[in-house]
C-alpha cells in the first residue's frame, strides 16, 4: 500500500476526523452485528493513545438525504460506550457538532449523527466537506466499505483536512486484497455466488486470467444455465445477468476451462414448503420450481477444490443459506474454506454473513468489511476514498 497511515503522522494534541464504517444491521434500535464497530477500535484506540481527540462519523442505511430516526447512529454511540467503557459524545453536524468538538479534550470521542441525513454527502457537496473539515486538524479514513464512493464524508473532507491518511482497517483490507492480485496462478481459487452476474462481471474478467479455478454457485448458476439455453424454472434471473453470463461464456477456451459450474441443484416449489424439495441434476430443473442451493455433488466438488487452495477469494453464498435446508451447500463450502491451509479472503456481504452464521469467521484468513469496495478493488478499479489520501 503506497498511502500514509496513522503511524506516519504526529497526532499529539490534534483533533482527528475519523471516517468509520458504522453501517451496521439494526432491528429497531438494537445492533444485531457489531463487527464493523469492533473493526475500527484498533485505529480509534491508537489515535486516542497518541494524545489526540476524535470526531468520528459514518453513514447508516439509505435515509435519502433526510433526517430519519430509523437510521440514527445513536445505537452505535451506545455500543461504542459499552465496548470502550467510556462516554462518547453525540451531535448532529452543524452548530451542535461545532460546539461539541470545541469541548473535546485529548482522549475523548465525539460521534456525529448519520452523514447521509444531509443530501450533500452522497453528492460530495463542498459545503458539507467544509463543515466536516472545520471540526478537526487531520483526516483518517478507516471506512474501507465506503471507500469506493466519492462522497463528502470520504473524499471531500479528505481534500480539505490534511494530512489525510489511512486507518489500520483500510490498510489491512488493501494488503489482503493486493495479496490476491499478486498471487501465483497455481493454487489460486475464486468462488463466486449470490444472484447477480452483472454486478460481478468486472471481477470475473479481471480474476479469471489470474486464477487457476473459478467456482460459480448460488443464484449465478441459473444465469449461466439460461445463457446455455437450459431450463431454469422459477429460479432467480435477470436479463442483465443473463447477458453478462453470455459474455463470460464467450471467453477463449483456456479461460473457459478454468470455470466450474454446479452439476446438481436443490429445487423447491416454495421456499417454505420443504416437503416439496428435490435434488436434481442441473439439466432437470422443472418449470415452476426454483433452484435454491447447489446440490451435494457440487458441494463436494467445490469443497475439495477449496480445501486444497493455496490462495482463495470467496464472494457470494451458494444458496439461500438463511433458510434451511438451503444452507447446506454454503455450509459445506464454508467448512472446506475454513480447513484450507491457504490464505483465504471472504469478500464481504452475504458470504461474511454466512461464515459468521456458521461460526467460522475466525477461521478465515481475512474477512472483508466491504463487499462492494472489495469487488471494485479486485476489478482493478481505483477506490476514490483511498486515492485521495496522502502518498507514502
Amino acid at each position: 500500500m503506497n498511502k500514509k497511515t496513522v503511524r506516519d503522522i504526529d497526532l499529539s494534541g490534534k483533533r482527528v476526523l475519523l471516517r468509520a464504517d458504522f453501517n451496521v444491521p439494526l432491528e429497531g434500535a438494537t445492533i444485531t452485528d457489531d463487527t464493523r464497530v469492533r473493526a475500527t477500535l484498533p485505529t480509534l484506540e491508537y489515535v486516542l493513545g497518541q494524545g489526540a481527540s476524535v470526531v468520528a462519523f459514518s453513514h447508516l442505511g439509505r435515509p435519502k438525504g433526510k433526517v430519519n430516526p430509523k437510521y440514527s447512529l445513536a445505537p452505535v454511540r451506545d455500543r461504542l460506550e459499552a465496548l470502550r467503557g467510556k462516554p462518547v459524545a453525540f451531535a448532529s453536524l452543524g452548530e451542535e457538532a461545532t460546539a461539541a468538538a470545541a469541548k473535546l479534550e485529548p482522549g475523548q470521542v465525539l460521534l456525529l449523527e448519520n452523514t447521509r441525513f444531509d443530501p450533500e454527502d452522497e453528492k460530495n457537496g463542498p459545503a458539507m466537506s467544509q463543515a466536516l473539515a472545520a471540526l478537526g486538524d487531520c483526516f483518517v479514513n478507516d471506512a474501507f466499505g465506503s471507500s469506493h464512493r466519492a462522497h463528502a464524508s470520504t473524499v471531500g473532507v479528505a481534500e480539505l483536512a490534511r494530512p489525510a491518511v489511512a486507518g489500520f482497517l483500510v490498510e489491512t483490507e488493501l494488503k489482503a486484497l493486493q495479496r490476491l492480485l499478486d498471487a501465483p496462478r497455481e493454487g489460486f481459487v475464486v468462488i463466486l455466488g449470490g444472484a447477480k452476474v452483472a454486478d460481478k462481471i468486472g471481477v470475473i474478467e479481471n480474476l479469471l486470467p489470474k486464477c487457476e479455478t473459478m467456482l460459480i454457485g448460488g443464484g449465478m448458476t441459473y444465469a449461466f444455465l439460461k445463457a446455455r439455453g437450459k431450463e431454469i424454472g422459477a429460479s432467480i434471473y435477470t436479463e442483465a445477468s443473463g447477458a453478462a453470463a453470455k459474455d463470460i461464456l464467450g471467453q477463449s477456451g483456456e479461460l473457459l476451462g478454468r470455470l466450474r459450474f454446479a452439476v446438481d441443484t436443490v429445487m423447491a416449489e416454495q421456499v417454505t414448503a420443504r416437503k416439496y424439495v428435490k435434488t436434481v441434476p442441473v439439466d432437470f430443473l422443472r418449470p415452476g420450481w426454483e433452484g435454491l442451493d447447489i446440490g451435494p455433488a457440487t458441494a463436494a466438488r467445490f469443497a475439495a477444490i477449496a480445501q486444497s487452495a493455496k490462495m482463495l477469494f470467496w464472494n457470494g453464498p451458494m444458496g439461500l443459506f438463511e433458510v434451511p435446508p438451503f444452507d447446506a451447500g454454503t455450509r459445506v463450502v464454508a467448512e472446506a474454506v475454513a480447513q484450507s491451509e491457504g490464505f483465504t479472503v471472504i469478500g464481504g456481504g452475504d458470504a461474511v454473513a454466512a461464515v459468521t452464521q456458521f461460526g467460522l469467521a475466525d477461521k478465515m484468513g481475512h474477512v472483508c468489511t466491504g463487499g462492494g469496495a472489495s469487488l471494485e478493488f479486485l476489478e482493478g478499479r481505483e477506490l476514490p476514498g483511498v486515492a485521495c489520501l496522502d502518498d507514502a
